[in-house]
């Protein structure tokens, strides 16, 4: 009988300790940011998307075993100017009235170092899902001024325009180009 007892301690101890390597965090949409480029005319321009939200769950030991779910606002699009925010918002770039989601569900991980590794997984914006994969770094963890734990990741991707089904660079000369590389500064707060 005592060794039943122990053996099913044992095994909730060790279950409990399997369940505590992962952790969940929540974006901060208010320290996180989606940052892209992308060509105008001979130069290159830059913006921001402020309301990124979304659940990590991160195990820092072993990064295979993590997964994101992500989701950007595109209203929250800020390039600087008001007047081509307005613009981009509209049907003929990002159409945020009928597509007002970007979102990211992670696949799988590939940990490449302790703190650095690839996320593979569905990428959808304007109605369109594509597999991306996405490097990524792990920044740190710490405790924050009010009490809780914080995770700080960065992750970058380059995608095509055209893969979603926008066509602004068809034309000839088009102004703005296909290519986008995107830059994401993540911050997050552990879940309670």
């Amino acid at each position: 009988m005592k060794k039943k007892i122990v053996g099913a301690l044992s095994g909730l101890l060790i279950s409990s300790a399997v369940m505590a390597a992962t952790e969940t965090y929540q974006i901060d949409n208010k320290h996180s940011f989606a940052n892209f480029n992308i060509r105008h005319i001979v130069a290159k321009t830059t913006g921001s998307f402020t309301d990124v939200t979304g659940v990590i769950k991160i195990d820092a030991e072993h990064l295979e075993k993590s997964s994101v779910q992500a989701k950007i606002g595109v209203a929250s699009v800020n390039t600087g100017l008001a007047k081509r925010d307005e613009h981009i918002q509209k049907s003929d770039y990002l159409d945020a009235l009928n597509f007002g989601e970007i979102t990211f569900v992670s696949k799988s991980v590939k940990a490449l170092s302790a703190t650095e590794g690839a996320m593979t997984g569905d990428f959808m914006m304007h109605g369109v899902t594509k597999t991306i994969s996405m490097p990524f770094k792990v920044l740190g963890f710490g405790a924050d001024p009010w009490g809780g734990q914080r995770a700080g990741f960065e992750a970058t991707t380059k995608i095509k325009a055209s893969d979603y089904g926008f066509g602004w660079m068809k034309e000839a000369n088009a102004p703005v180009g296909d290519d986008i590389e995107v830059t994401l500064f993540i911050e997050a707060i552990k879940a309670k």
